[in-house]
């Protein structure tokens, strides 16, 4: 599907991403990826291209590119559904390299929650990317840890459709990475690198629902003329364009990281965009939309698992309010300052 309003006419990078996520991330290759099989054709692809080590400085081997040069990346990767965590790897290999580690190959899933020390080895729930991810960038008490997804016991269940999984790690599994002096937060990077995939993901899904409302015929006519359908998606085209918005201003940074204000400001607009989104375009698909075939279960059932991923909406709201307490003015005032800043 053509992704209009991804990148800007002279953004060539953005173009150039996008044309690679949708030659390798087919919906077919996100299919057999929630069925258990690691993308690795779709990610080699993308290693080829060195869009994983952008962020990473060129005297480190990497293109080093801001995070502002990757926005219209970052969307394209949600637009077109990458199954396997692109955006948390242009993060975490950026974040490795500032902290002097040895650079990975392969995709790196960040988990600033959720795991933690059981027995000398390591247990995480509901990890991130981890059916797909090569390795994890976990957060454990005050350490960093970067642990194998090849030597995890991914526990059965969770969510169907979700590349999110529990696991353990055996004692002696994975390397202590110790941080670099001013390094951001994983929490800061995650909460970014999810919000920018989920609202190009949204945009997909609104895309979609134009389609089929424009093409689906019910008593001589497309339901896209009923005025209850147009109202429908109206209100599914303002949160996506709300949380688009959310994204782009925590993208818009001169140096590899976001504002921890910004990102948590991202993240707390796209996951409240997210129920409304994924409802309102089932209800215009239909039955047909749940459906094994169709693909819009495949977008809707990874958006809503983007939105379990590093926190839902009411933990960054917190986070946003206690962030405008403490500066005493509203969280208005300061959307503004961050408008300000980002667009001088």
């Amino acid at each position: 599907m053509h992704d209009p309003q991804l990148y800007a006419e002279d953004d060539l990078l953005g173009a150039a991403a996008s044309r690679l996520f949708a030659d390798a991330c087919t919906p077919a290759v996100l299919r057999a990826a929630l069925a258990g099989q690691r993308p690795a054709r779709a990610w080699q692809a993308c290693a080829d291209s060195g869009t994983a080590d952008a962020l990473v400085p060129e005297s480190a081997g990497g293109a080093g590119l801001a995070l502002r040069d990757l926005a219209s990346t970052l969307l394209s990767a949600g637009y077109h559904a990458v199954p396997y965590p692109i955006a948390d790897t242009l993060f975490a290999r950026a974040w490795l390299q500032q902290a002097g580690a040895a650079p990975v190959a392969g995709s790196i899933a960040i988990a600033p929650f959720g795991c933690g020390r059981n027995d000398g080895g390591v247990v995480g729930a509901r990890v991130p990317w981890l059916r797909s991810a090569d390795h994890v960038l976990a957060q454990l008490g005050g350490d960093v840890w970067l642990l194998p997804a090849a030597l995890a016991h991914i526990e059965p269940g969770g969510a169907h459709g979700s590349l999110a999984a529990s696991a353990t790690w055996p004692a002696g599994t994975g390397t202590r990475i110790q941080t670099a002096a001013g390094a951001p937060a994983l929490v800061d990077l995650s909460a970014c690198a999810h919000a920018a995939v989920a609202a190009g993901l949204a945009l997909r899904i609104l895309h979609l629902s134009l389609d089929h409302a424009n093409t689906r015929q019910q008593f001589g006519k497309p339901i896209g003329r009923f005025q209850a359908i147009q109202q429908q998606l109206a209100v599914m085209a303002e949160q996506v364009w709300a949380a688009r918005a959310a994204a782009m201003l925590a993208l818009q940074e001169d140096t590899p990281w976001p504002r921890p204000e910004a990102a948590a400001l991202a993240r707390a607009r796209t996951c409240e965009a997210i129920g409304p989104v994924c409802d309102i375009a089932h209800a215009v698909h239909g039955a047909i939309g749940v459906t094994e075939e169709h693909e819009l279960g495949l977008y809707t059932r990874l958006l809503r698992d983007l939105r379990l991923a590093v926190g839902t909406e009411s933990f960054w709201h917190a986070r946003v309010g206690a962030w405008a307490v403490q500066g005493r003015a509203s969280v208005l005032d300061r959307v503004r300052a961050l408008c300000g800043e980002a667009i001088a």
